[in-house]
């Protein structure tokens, strides 16, 4: 946060969603929001990489596809080198005074600006591997269900006829490897992914209850 204020002065870094609300679990996601003055968004946004860079190296950098083409709002999903993967930096860059509701860009889901502020050029692969990310935390966190639909969700975005079967570190380990064969690009990730699995999940699948078909 004292990298994005001193890269452009009079502009407001602060934590936003759990780390702000006292919230946040060792698994959360690190949620800022960077307000800069909007004569300063476009040279902000072009920016943000560098700036980013200034604490520690990027793994990897992608753009929220919901707000790519917004007028006013960018969405960042950074990993830093050496850091969890559960500790993806979150950076919504807001022009001044701000576009749409304050709090509605920090969301994963349909956001402002209609068809024309989404982009096409979303890895998919790439967008499989963060629901597999996701899944281990929503498994971590006691939520089979929300699991099971990032994992079919997952699964769908790089059209793979799969049936996730309930056994977490086998579905998604599977999804990772599956998104990895479709490009080259997330081969790392996809094996930092199954490491994570390993160490966190190792075989852990859920009560019969909570499997799909089992009632």
């Amino acid at each position: 946060m004292r990298a994005l204020r001193a890269h452009s002065p009079g502009s407001r870094a602060e934590l936003r969603g759990p780390p702000a609300r006292g919230t946040a679990d060792v698994h959360s996601d690190i949620d800022i929001s960077w307000t800069v003055p909007d004569d300063r968004f476009a040279a902000c946004t072009e920016a943000a990489p560098d700036v980013l860079r200034a604490p520690r190296p990027l793994e990897s950098l992608r753009t929220g596809p919901d707000l790519r083409h917004s007028p006013g709002r960018r969405l960042l999903l950074a990993s830093f080198v050496d850091l969890p993967l559960f500790r993806r930096l979150d950076l919504e860059i807001g022009a001044a005074p701000a576009v749409g509701p304050p709090d509605e860009c920090l969301t994963h889901g349909p956001a402002d600006g209609g068809p024309g502020a989404r982009g096409e050029d979303w890895s998919r692969p790439a967008g499989a591997l963060a629901n597999a990310v996701a899944a281990v935390k929503a498994v971590l966190r006691e939520q089979p269900r929300t699991a099971l639909d990032l994992l079919e969700r997952g699964f769908r975005r790089i059209d793979a006829p799969d049936t996730v079967t309930g056994d977490w570190p086998a579905d998604i380990a599977r999804l990772a490897r599956t998104a990895a064969a479709r490009e080259p690009g997330p081969g790392p990730r996809a094996d930092r992914v199954a490491r994570l699995v390993e160490r966190h999940l190792g075989h852990r699948p859920p009560p019969a209850a909570e499997r799909p078909g089992g009632g």
